[in-house]
């Protein structure tokens, strides 16, 4: 069996997905028709056309634009589904989707219909496709932390439905400790805490993250390896890092994915997972991401099960349902040995 036919058949949970990140061109035209919004393209190669950005604040100024389509529970119970259909596709079993509110909420929507249509979507693709998830709601740190607790407060009626809060949007000048509040109040609600750091963001983020947010898992944590007491304090800690290939290479974090630095993190001991971040602007769902790296890298078949094995081991499930979902990953490795 070939490494890629491996990668497809393997189970695996995503960490780091941004639902509005997933909304793809084609569906953004026929949400656009349906709520006759008008959007700054004329067609579908448009939008492709759009996508050749090379950096962070160049992909979220189109990833807010494209977000205004959306208008209805419907809308993001569509989002929501298609995502998981690509994600059933790529034999993902579980995953742990961002959702930004304040994109919404700014724009006028009520913080229930986004939180509602994508629970609706989520609850329809664990039902019709066996994909289990859970929601995690994300504050925009370029806004400031006052706009933060009233979206936190705005979520209360769902908090039971959802698993955390994290932090996203433009990384370089709002670091984590912006957020300490906000973060110390959704931990003594119970809710787990998870934030983008070390992307574009120096490794002093991530030091913040972890003893000012104390988060509970790191999204990205790419620069982390600068500082090699950093290194050694999580690998230690066995703290789960979302890394995303495809979204490194896109914004330029990585000049090319032969230059990632997963095997290193991996001989390091870091305990990374594998995720696609934005796929419909970064150009790969979950598999697209496993199957490139591989091949520029040259990750051998343990490594590539290692990090599934990871990317349960880091879900926000109970320690029956990691194990049992690691059986999966061992048995299917076991098959195809």
């Amino acid at each position: 069996m070939s490494l890629d036919a491996y990668i497809a058949g393997l189970p695996k949970a995503e960490l780091h997905l941004h639902i509005e990140g997933s909304l793809e061109p084609e569906l953004m035209f026929e949400l656009a028709r349906r709520n006759k919004v008008a959007i700054p393209f004329d067609s579908v190669g448009a939008v492709r056309a759009a996508y050749d950005f090379s950096n962070l604040q160049d992909f979220l100024d189109i990833y807010y634009a494209g977000a205004a389509v959306l208008q209805t529970e419907q809308d993001f119970h569509d989002l929501a589904f298609a995502y998981f259909r690509r994600a059933a596709a790529d034999n993902v079993r579980h995953a742990e989707i961002f959702f930004d509110p304040q994109t919404h909420t700014d724009r006028g929507l009520p913080f229930g219909v986004a939180a509602d249509g994508l629970l609706s979507g989520m609850k329809a693709a664990e039902a019709e496709l066996g994909v289990s998830s859970k929601l995690i709601l994300c504050f925009l740190r370029h806004l400031d932390e006052a706009a933060a607790i009233r979206t936190l407060e705005a979520a209360e009626p769902w908090l039971d439905r959802i698993a955390g809060v994290g932090l996203d949007s433009s990384e370089v000048g709002h670091p984590p400790s912006k957020f300490r509040h906000v973060f110390e109040r959704a931990g003594h609600m119970g809710l787990k805490r998870v934030a983008h750091a070390g992307e574009e963001g120096p490794p002093a983020y991530v030091w913040e993250a972890l003893d000012v947010l104390h988060i509970d898992r790191m999204d990205h944590g790419n620069r982390s390896m600068e500082d090699p007491r950093l290194v050694e304090r999580l690998a230690d800690e066995r703290m789960t890092l979302t890394v995303c290939p495809l979204s490194n290479l896109k914004l330029c974090v990585v000049r090319d994915l032969k230059d990632h630095p997963v095997p290193e993190m991996l001989r390091r001991g870091l305990h990374v997972t594998l995720n696609s971040d934005d796929p419909a602007y970064f150009g790969g769902y979950v598999n697209e991401n496993y199957r490139q790296l591989a091949q520029a890298v040259g990750l051998t078949r343990d490594q590539v099960t290692l990090l599934a094995r990871n990317s349960f081991e880091g879900a926000f499930l109970t320690e029956a349902d990691k194990a049992a979902r690691i059986a999966e990953v061992e048995a299917y490795a076991a098959r195809s040995a």
